[in-house]
């Protein structure tokens, strides 16, 4: 969390939060309240569900924006929290727009965050890119296919919203990882040289 929200969070401003179903909890809601901020009297969980399904869409992110809009009109500011950046594959852009759409005259106002591979290249002290190396993000919904296909045209590769196919990419990549190893044996095998050795 940037200090910008911190500070913004601490304010008696609305926090408004995505849920997938009334019944679901709120990811973006639980990773404030883990930073030790308690939820402030005045909430307002807003639908945004799971599916690809753009009529249905549609009509929760009305739903969302014109709950949000009772709220401004009444002079009232209003956070929505997000996981990451606001700016990468977030409800906030959907919602946004919406709004927007509703009453042009109203002020967003757009926070910077942390997105989720920044803050893991971070931890692993790992760098995305050096030099001119090149980077994709995708979601990787596109499938198995596009990503074998975008590994071998990009030197970094990022890949999000990987639940869904999590199991399979890793068993993808570490299928790829055997069998390029395998190769490289081969190709030292063949050369006369052992792996690891020093010499020409």
């Amino acid at each position: 969390m940037t200090r910008r929200a911190w500070a913004l969070l601490q304010t008696d401003k609305i926090w408004s939060y995505p849920i997938r179903n009334p019944k679901s909890d709120s990811y973006a809601l639980g990773i404030v309240l883990r930073s030790g901020l308690e939820l402030p009297a005045e909430h307002m969980p807003l639908i945004f569900p799971m599916t690809h399904d753009a009529e249905k869409l549609a009509k929760y992110w009305l739903r969302a924006a014109e709950a949000v809009m009772e709220k401004l009109l009444a002079g009232e500011d209003v956070l929505f929290l997000v996981e990451g950046d606001a700016s990468t594959y977030s409800t906030f852009g959907h919602l946004a727009r919406t709004v927007t759409v509703l009453d042009d005259s109203i002020t967003i106002e757009t926070i910077a965050g942390v997105p989720s591979f920044n803050a893991a290249a971070a931890r692993v002290q790992m760098p995305l890119a050096d030099v001119d190396d090149t980077i994709a993000i995708i979601p990787a919904g596109y499938g198995l296919d596009v990503i074998s296909n975008m590994l071998d045209e990009f030197d970094t590769l990022i890949l999000l919203k990987v639940k869904p196919l999590l199991d399979d990419i890793m068993e993808y990549l570490e299928e790829s990882v055997r069998l390029a190893e395998e190769a490289e044996t081969v190709v030292a095998a063949e050369s006369g040289v052992e792996r690891g050795s020093t010499e020409a």
